[in-house]
């Protein structure tokens, strides 16, 4: 089925191809410069760090509700083998088999396509079995550094957690931005929280997929108008699923990746950070998220750290 013209509407106003020229790949990255890291530096006041990755584990995330992407299978390939002859030092190696989307993650651009285009108007078909991504893969993102920012949507409202038709809207995002005290800016990396998280951690694997409060389909324009580098949060489909629009599915990561070229995340573990921003009264903080960079690939795990 056709997009529809609410959705074409919206991606014209996010449209951010041949913004950075028509050979770039790793568009709203581009937002963060030497000089937006610098300012990022200077949001370190206590040192104090918080991981943000759930453990990459054979009971993960994935519940099997989307096809292929498994959760880890850890294998011991030697232990405690004597590589170089007997009373030799003995080493020990372990290989793992896992969709690089299963855990904590960040989407590469050519994640998701629509009408045939990938981010900057090139064709979806320059993704292949073989080629894998030619154009935009994760690993032409480098380095991910950035002032982060922690909208804690569900801390703003009152609430642990946001129920699960909570479609997550830019006026939330505002109010969020309110009670933290912050502003977000141009290349920050803007995590928002929706306790969501809480779900899978009690043991709900299912309950944490579906059904979810997530992004709302009128959020990319907030974020375009913000210049934000990217965008992470606390769930698994990281929109609202099922969509606020009956049929129409994924729009966001469509609007977010294809349209504006903006990288965004799932799975991230925001419970600790909440804690820590409510404790120091402040929500911007130094975000380390580097992307492993597996070449051509359409997503990759990743262990990001704030550090306030």
């Amino acid at each position: 089925m056709a997009m529809p013209a609410e959705f074409h509407d919206i991606a014209k106003r996010v449209n951010n191809w041949g913004r950075w020229g028509a050979e770039d790949e790793i568009g709203t990255l581009n937002l963060i410069t030497d000089e937006v890291v610098r300012a990022a530096a200077a949001e370190i006041r206590t040192g104090r760090r918080i991981p943000l990755a759930l453990p990459l584990k054979e009971d993960g995330v994935q519940s099997g509700m989307i096809p292929g992407r498994i959760n880890p299978l850890h294998t011991m390939v030697q232990i405690n083998q004597e590589l170089f002859g007997p009373g030799t030092v003995a080493c020990s190696d372990d290989a793992v088999t896992f969709g690089l989307q299963a855990g904590t993650h960040w989407d590469a651009l050519t994640h998701v396509s629509h009408s045939g285009k990938i981010y900057n108007g090139r064709p979806a078909g320059t993704i292949t079995a073989h080629g894998r991504a030619e154009f935009s893969g994760i690993d032409k993102a480098g380095h991910i550094v950035s002032r982060g920012v922690l909208l804690d949507v569900a801390r703003a409202k009152g609430l642990d957690r946001l129920p699960g038709g909570h479609a997550v809207t830019p006026e939330d995002l505002a109010e969020a931005e309110e009670f933290g005290g912050v502003t977000v800016r141009a290349g920050d990396i803007v995590l928002v929280r929706t306790g969501q998280v809480q779900v899978y951690l009690a043991g709900d694997k299912h309950g944490y997929g579906y059904p979810s409060p997530g992004l709302s389909v009128r959020t990319p324009e907030w974020f375009h108008a913000r210049d934000v580098a990217a965008v992470a949060n606390d769930t698994l489909t990281f929109e609202i699923f099922p969509p606020e629009i009956d049929n129409l599915w994924l729009p966001v990561h469509a609007l977010d990746l294809v349209e504006m070229g903006m990288h965004q995340g799932q799975n991230w573990n925001l419970e600790k950070l909440s804690t820590a921003c409510a404790e120091e009264s402040r929500y911007s903080f130094l975000l380390s998220a580097m992307p492993e960079p597996f070449v051509g690939a359409v997503g990759t795990p990743v262990a990001p750290v704030a550090i306030l």
